[in-house]
């Protein structure tokens, strides 16, 4: 998110987290602080970023949490949370089981307390595809997860119908854009109370 008006309307939705990307080489990288910024969890979005890179981004944008989305270190996870103070979720890459033997050495990184589960592609996600997600079977971390990666509408009764023990929730983003960093609210607010309905009625 960095239209301001765009990020009041997607708060009203209520939202729990709302993330900002503060990679340079992203199209939604956010250069400018928003004239507005919302009261919810904001989560700032590096890749392979310096404690330093964080630091000025968590001054300017008010940051409650980073997620790190390249390949940085359980060693770097640490200096960043202690540089920091805030708690981490780290991104991790999934296209089989054997991706999940990754998650084994942050689950004991201090300050990672959040895994984000998503799709292997090319780049540093983004790719609007889902991975299988019976995969999850194969998850047993101490860490809960987010869900991510090409989810979009028509996939709700499908999600909440995800059991397992730490899930957590999920990462809405580019199905529900209308360009980068801009979201389409009617989307998006369909979508949210058609998961809402179903967890219900479950």
């Amino acid at each position: 998110m960095r239209d301001a008006q765009n990020i009041r309307e997607v708060e009203s939705l209520g939202p729990d987290m709302m993330g900002f990307m503060c990679w340079s080489g992203s199209k939604r990288y956010v250069s400018d602080r928003p004239y507005y910024l919302p009261d919810v969890c904001r989560v700032g979005v590096f890749v392979n970023p310096t404690a330093d890179e964080v630091m000025e981004k968590v001054r300017e944008l008010g940051l409650n949490r980073i997620q790190l989305h390249g390949t940085e270190t359980p060693q770097l996870c640490r200096i960043i949370h202690k540089a920091t103070g805030l708690p981490i979720m780290k991104a991790v890459s999934i296209e089989s089981q054997d991706d999940f033997s990754l998650c084994g050495a942050y689950d004991r990184a201090d300050g990672v307390d959040m895994f984000l589960f998503d799709t292997k592609c090319s780049g540093w996600g983004g790719s609007g595809q889902e991975f299988d997600w019976s995969l999850l079977e194969g998850y047993d971390g101490s860490n809960p997860f987010i869900l991510a990666g090409g989810i979009g509408p028509g996939a709700e009764e499908r999600l909440v119908e995800i059991d397992h023990p730490k899930f957590r929730g999920i990462d809405l983003n580019s199905l529900f854009e209308t360009e980068p960093a801009f979201k389409e609210i009617s989307k998006l607010s369909v979508f949210i109370n058609n998961i809402r309905n179903y967890e219900q009625n479950k």
